[in-house]
């Protein structure tokens, strides 16, 4: 069964990332339609095709490789007047320009001659450009929204618990790390409480949320304290003792607090061995800007580290490093997310709802979309953000040349940028194949 579900896990987020690369380029697509711009082809994905049918003037189509789409607008390189190129007085680049200028032109009929990406207005291109990038980041808010406010994705710890655990393990140790002979037996099992309990007061003070259990059981080590939990539908009394161990420090809203180092401060206080069940509360709306805020400020800090995150990416790849828990994945990685966290087993004391699978999965492709929201508006070609700034660099010479009572510049020549575009583009998809080959050698787990 949990293979089954793994695949079906795997799908969903395919379906996920597929049809977030379809709205995309669909954000592209209408506003040039609306604008007038002849549209040849709207693609999901690249390579060869695998299946398409035109209508109208566009040809709609899947392609082999699923790593994004594209739209063919006419027009998107302007021409550029005077005389042919030739080979001693360009070299290699300027003539894979000029290529490139004719190979665009050649697209171009008569009836076409008014229907041009690079003749509609600054303003109209930019639209068209943040059309993509823009339908990431609605999708991402319209996501979000639906989690924060319909379904919860904070969770709230609650006075029932969920785990006892047998012995006492070391704060700092691994996550996998079980009870061993030398381990001393934990207060909460020696005192008899159970997976289930539901704690109705300690020290004959009734607590009305965890932190207030929490705060009492690591103010009081060695003391024995009487404590009262519903079992059964029934109350059972019962005397716990904290022992006196290293735990995380907390700050005033219960995280743990972090030194400089990164890692976790540690202090004397009591333990006891317990471990709630927690619930989902949703959120007013009013949260979303907030969290989508911090979702594209964290994102914007991956992708500004991206050349430090992949040199860490290869070393896990190719030696014995480990990969980082906050680098970057690729389809591949984001797929097995999926499908882990549509794998997980839950307990009989905490069970995993489709809900609880659910969110995840959910949040999952909002954040992927985020990601395609800020990576795409990096100011260079053959992103999205490049033709943004190409528009706008031209809006700026032409206000510059008005303001000066200079003759019209004309359109940005884009073209020229294409070595810059090539070199883009070479090291995308560098990085594409070393992320996908260190996620299927040294797959980065979500249930470690």
């Amino acid at each position: 069964m949990s293979y089954v579900l793994y695949v079906l896990g795997v799908l969903a987020i395919a379906v996920g990332v597929a049809a977030s690369i379809a709205l995309h380029e669909l954000g592209h697509l209408a506003p040039a339609k609306r604008f007038g711009i002849k549209c040849t082809q709207y693609m999901i994905g690249f390579g060869p095709t695998i299946w398409s049918r035109r209508v109208g003037e566009t040809e709609y189509g899947l392609k082999a490789i699923p790593l994004g789409g594209y739209v063919r607008m006419l027009g998107m390189f302007p021409p550029k007047p005077g005389r042919a190129a030739r080979a001693d007085t360009t070299g290699r680049w300027g003539l894979m320009i000029e290529q490139a200028r004719d190979d665009a032109q050649r697209d171009i009929s008569p009836q076409d001659g008014d229907r041009l990406f690079y003749q509609r207005s600054v303003p109209k291109r930019v639209i068209v450009m943040l059309g993509g990038p823009l339908m990431n980041l609605l999708i991402a808010v319209v996501l979000l929204t639906m989690l924060v406010s319909v379904f919860g994705i904070k969770r709230e710890s609650t006075l029932t618990l969920s785990q006892v655990n047998k012995c006492v393990i070391p704060a700092d140790a691994p996550p996998t790390r079980t009870c061993t002979p030398a381990d001393k037996p934990a207060p909460g099992a020696a005192a008899g409480l159970r997976p289930g309990d539901t704690i109705v007061s300690i020290a004959g003070v009734a607590p009305t949320s965890w932190d207030d259990l929490r705060t009492a059981i690591r103010d009081n080590p060695g003391k024995s304290l009487p404590i009262v939990v519903q079992r059964a539908g029934a109350p059972v009394p019962l005397t716990v003792t904290p022992v006196m161990d290293r735990r995380e420090a907390l700050d005033a809203e219960g995280r743990a607090r972090l030194g400089p180092d990164g890692k976790a401060v540690l202090e004397e206080v009591g333990f006891l061995g317990l471990v709630p069940q927690s619930r989902r509360v949703t959120q007013p709306v009013t949260e979303v800007p907030g969290i989508i805020g911090t979702g594209l400020a964290k994102t914007a800090g991956v992708v500004l580290r991206i050349p430090e995150k992949m040199v860490g990416v290869a070393q896990a790849a190719f030696g014995a490093g480990e990969r980082d828990p906050e680098g970057p994945v690729s389809v591949v990685g984001v797929a097995r997310f999926g499908g882990q966290i549509a794998s997980l087993d839950g307990t009989v004391e905490q069970p995993v709802s489709v809900g609880d699978k659910l969110v995840p999965l959910v949040a999952l492709v909002a954040s992927l979309n985020l990601a395609l929201f800020v990576f795409n508006m990096i100011p260079l070609l053959p992103l999205d953000g490049g033709h943004i700034a190409g528009a706008l660099w031209e809006g700026l010479r032409r206000r510059v040349a008005r303001l000066r009572d200079r003759p019209d510049p004309g359109p940005v020549d884009v073209a020229r940028a294409l070595p810059v575009a090539y070199a883009v583009a070479s090291v995308l998809i560098v990085m594409s194949v070393l992320l996908i080959y260190a996620d299927l050698v040294s797959p980065i787990s979500l249930i470690g």
